[in-house]
């Protein structure tokens, strides 16, 4: 299931939305134009590596940032930035630009640790939106859950769109990467886009930290 588009319009324009998508795909362009040494050497910089976040947390809490503008293919960034783009607007919406973004940071960076502590001695790099984007997964699917979402479906061969509450989307995404985390638990330090891997444990705690920052941060105000 590929989200679209939602039925839930928006009363100011998502700034941050927008700029968020835009430097993780000027990111993404800089990857992609650098060699491979050069690239190497930019994602051990800017990516989180637990085993240097556990020796060296003064010098590295800071991947816990850079981390989340980074994408290990286009199919990783695309995906990303789909959903960004379907579920940001409304989240920034209810929480204002300032606290929107501070709000998606924080998720971004308390996922990647959610990860880390599954494997601190992991010397393979975390990197990506994801953690973020299951922040703002979180607070929307309580905040709108019987928004209608246009989504695209993939049975084998055969794909069509129908509309759906976000409850059943973003719901079966959680559960799919709860199954999936737990799955993998055994084998999670070694979890990671460079690897052809998923940090499931990231969405699920990126997914869990925006159901309870979100509210915090103003969700449900009154307007």
């Amino acid at each position: 299931m590929f989200p679209l588009y939602d039925e839930n319009p928006t009363r100011i324009t998502p700034y941050f939305t927008y700029g968020l998508i835009g430097m993780n795909i000027l990111v993404f362009l800089h990857e992609v134009s650098l060699p491979n040494a050069q690239l190497n050497q930019f994602l051990s910089q800017y990516a989180v590596i637990p085993q240097e976040l556990t020796t060296n947390l003064s010098g590295e809490w800071i991947t816990l940032f850079t981390s989340q503008f980074l994408h290990g293919g286009w199919w990783h960034l695309i995906s990303n930035m789909v959903f960004l783009w379907v579920f940001g607007n409304n989240i920034e919406d209810r929480l204002g630009h300032a606290k929107y973004l501070i709000f998606y940071l924080a998720c971004g960076a308390l996922a990647a640790l959610c990860q880390w502590f599954i494997g601190m001695n992991s010397e393979i790099p975390s990197l990506g939106a994801s953690g973020a984007i299951s922040g703002v997964l979180g607070a929307y699917i309580i905040r709108f859950p019987q928004t209608r979402v246009m989504t695209l479906i993939f049975l084998g061969f055969f794909i069509t769109t129908i509309r759906v509450p976000a409850l059943v989307i973003i719901g079966l995404f959680f559960v799919q990467n709860v199954i999936s985390g737990v799955a993998t638990l055994q084998t999670a330090a070694n979890m990671s886009v460079q690897t052809g891997g998923v940090a499931y444990w990231a969405h699920i705690g990126g997914f869990a930290f925006g159901v309870i920052l979100a509210p915090l941060f103003g969700l449900f105000r009154q307007d």
